[in-house]
């Protein structure tokens, strides 16, 4: 593994597809959809990890996003990261993998029925009970669920701050365009956050939003474009790591004339116009971009 700056090419469709199809079962079982150019991201990712079995990873920015839950099925240890709380997550989640929170206040105790809405339909009752009674045993048995070894670890967090992290500590972390809801400035601050806490001579994998010639900020979906000048700034890579940013344009059209993800948007983008697709209307604004850094070693 070595440093990389790299635009994603959608050719990952296709050389990527067994790790697709796995992403997409997943996501299926668990009820997630993929943002736009999420594939892209995520097995891009995937593909450069050396190791997931027995590792202990972050998810930067993870959510309740795919990736943590991949992983762990993989039997890795994640600590998933971010600054909205997850302390009421989803049953699906809970029944089905080995989940704490990194702190008591991390992840709340399954109340019985106050968190059902009122309106639910009777049938939508039953199912939430069967689920919560599933949780239940499973966490007075020990049940470790379908991912054996794996587990997931929440910690309600701001990126700038993992206090709780020791240093060289963690194997790998991905960031599933998720580092670019930070200022040029305050990425800066979360790359350096999550360099102190990586082991010497492993890898932050990360993808964020690619811009041509100046960094921008796309108000759909929150986040900023940058170009390969701040990315090597910020993630400190250096001026002989080649990358396709001389390719920005062909990359570009590629992208928009692609069927596949252009035909198979999630349905939040049909129902909203504030999001990454507004409206469902297949018009990017921008390419993801993947990068790879490396910790020195000491």
């Amino acid at each position: 593994m070595h440093n990389k700056i790299e635009i994603l090419p959608v050719s990952l469709l296709e050389s990527e597809k067994s790790i697709i199809n796995e992403l997409k079962v997943l996501a299926d079982e668990l009820k997630l959809e993929f943002g736009w150019h999420y594939l892209l991201d995520l097995s891009w990712i995937l593909r450069n990890l050396d190791q997931i079995e027995g590792q202990k990873f972050i998810d930067a920015g993870a959510g309740t996003g795919i990736m943590q839950w991949y992983l762990a099925n993989k039997g890795a240890r994640v600590i998933s990261i971010d600054r909205d709380s997850r302390a009421n997550l989803n049953q699906r989640f809970r029944r089905r993998f080995n989940i704490r929170g990194l702190r008591e206040y991390d992840l709340s105790e399954v109340s019985s029925f106050s968190e059902m809405k009122q309106k639910r339909l009777i049938i939508s009752q039953l199912v939430d009970i069967v689920d919560r009674l599933s949780y239940k045993i499973n966490s007075y048995t020990g049940n470790k669920g379908e991912n054996g070894s794996g587990e997931v670890i929440i910690y309600n967090q701001d990126l700038e701050n993992l206090d709780q992290i020791p240093d060289d500590s963690i194997d790998a972390i991905v960031a599933v365009s998720s580092l670019e809801h930070n200022s040029p400035d305050g990425l800066g601050r979360v790359v350096a956050e999550l360099l102190r806490v990586l082991k010497p001579g492993r890898a932050i994998l990360a993808t964020l939003g690619a811009a041509k010639e100046e960094d921008w900020f796309h108000e759909a979906s929150q986040g900023w474009c940058y170009t390969e000048t701040t990315l090597r700034k910020v993630f400190q890579i250096s001026p002989d790591v080649k990358t396709n940013f001389d390719q920005y344009d062909r990359l570009f059209e590629n992208l928009r004339e692609n069927k596949e993800l252009k035909d198979n948007l999630a349905s939040f983008y049909f129902q909203s116009d504030k999001n990454g697709m507004p409206g469902g209307k297949w018009d990017p604004k921008y390419q993801p971009v993947g990068i790879c850094k490396l910790k020195a070693t000491k």
